[in-house]
């Protein structure tokens, strides 16, 4: 049997992973600022993950949702502790997709609505709102254009119009504050705080999509919460489990949780769990939030100085480097010459998603190779 061949692979086989280090089976040794996809939040091979997965496997590995797991108890206290919303509750899941499924049935339960406000660039998994993005007509929405509504990301005039229009039928405004595939574009204070508004007056539901711009990325828990409005539903996943599956949803106390009203076959299980509280631990552990505020900062200051970058957006580790069409092969440059990963966007936009655990000297190892490329482009 083949595999069915939907993804562009490098040839590029992995066998070791340490930290932000990882190596192919030829010994090659490459700096990884993607983490697939910001999956890696901690680093690679983390010995307080690894140790804490370990003892799970060797303690028990069962699992039902049937019985009490005092680890999914452990993970919701953790989680909110450090996202500062212990008022809110969690649901477990496996993925991304998974997590905003489940956050829309809950909006949809809530206000017994079903029109949904999305927006043009954004990607929310391969859901019923997987959207194509703007420069990628490939991806068709499986969207019924019925029922959601893509406006223009950060118009708050085509925001206020929709809200006029369909009033009492909106059931939620689901949004990432800062598009990933999209091409890192960063919603404005204003524009968040304009959806809170709305979704406040014609109670609709405000879902912060944070799945791939949210667990401490930003430097900020959530990305959402520079804007200083509370979201209804964050949806959660990537790197909440350091590249095990787990995804979820933390569930303001306006909703009401019923038996039956959601489930999931594979979400909260012990291993997933174990898994989760590791990555907490060691946000805590280490500061990695003020690290990633810190270094983030740092690389969006230094790219800015460069020459021939069209635009440099993003905050904290979640950064998109805009280039022109005719550098648009500096991506391979880096990853085949200067044995560096990062992730594309559009075209052109070269990804900034490493590990939370970044050092200023691993920062500078892919400024000075990107600088370095610029100059001979």
């Amino acid at each position: 049997m083949k595999l069915f061949d939907v993804y562009p692979l490098n040839a590029i086989e992995i066998t070791k992973a340490s930290g932000l280090q990882v190596w192919d089976k030829k010994g090659q040794e490459y700096l990884d600022l993607y983490g697939g996809h910001a999956v890696i939040s901690i680093g690679h091979s983390h010995p307080h993950y690894i140790q804490k997965l370990t003892d799970q496997l060797n303690n028990v590995a069962f699992y039902s949702n049937s019985i009490e797991n005092p680890l999914q108890v452990q993970l919701a206290n953790l989680l909110g502790q450090l996202s500062g919303k212990e008022e809110y509750e969690l649901f477990l899941c496996s993925s991304g997709a998974e997590a905003n499924e489940n956050a829309l049935k809950i909006a949809s339960f809530y206000n017994k609505r079903k029109k949904i406000i999305a927006f043009k660039g954004a990607f929310h998994g391969r859901t019923s709102l997987a959207v194509a993005c703007t420069d990628n007509p490939k991806i068709v929405s499986a969207a019924n254009a019925h029922d959601v509504e893509f406006l223009p990301f950060n118009d708050l005039d085509a925001l206020e119009k929709a809200f006029n229009a369909y009033g009492d039928e909106i059931c939620s405004v689901i949004v990432e504050s800062i598009q990933g595939v999209g091409g890192i574009k960063v919603a404005t204070p204003e524009f968040l705080s304009k959806i809170r508004e709305l979704c406040t007056s014609y109670n609709a539901v405000f879902i912060a999509d944070e799945v791939q711009c949210g667990y401490g990325r930003t430097g900020d828990f959530y990305a959402q919460d520079y804007s200083g409005q509370l979201a209804d539903l964050y949806t959660m996943a990537k790197g909440m489990g350091n590249g095990f599956p787990i995804g979820g949803v933390s569930i303001s106390p306006k909703f009401k949780p019923w038996h039956g009203m959601l489930g999931t076959t594979f979400g909260g299980s012990h291993l997933a769990c174990a898994a989760g509280i590791a990555v907490l631990e060691v946000m805590k552990e280490e500061s990695l939030l003020k690290n990633a505020a810190e270094i983030g900062s740092y690389l969006l200051n230094e790219l800015k100085s460069f020459d021939k970058i069209a635009e440099v957006r993003g905050r904290g580790l979640m950064i998109g480097i805009d280039l022109p069409e005719e550098l648009n092969q500096i991506r391979k440059d880096l990853l085949f010459k200067d044995h560096i990963f990062t992730g594309v966007a559009n075209p052109n936009v070269i990804r900034l998603l490493p590990s939370l655990t970044i050092s200023k000297k691993e920062a500078d190892v892919f400024l000075e190779a990107l600088n370095k490329r610029l100059k001979v482009a």
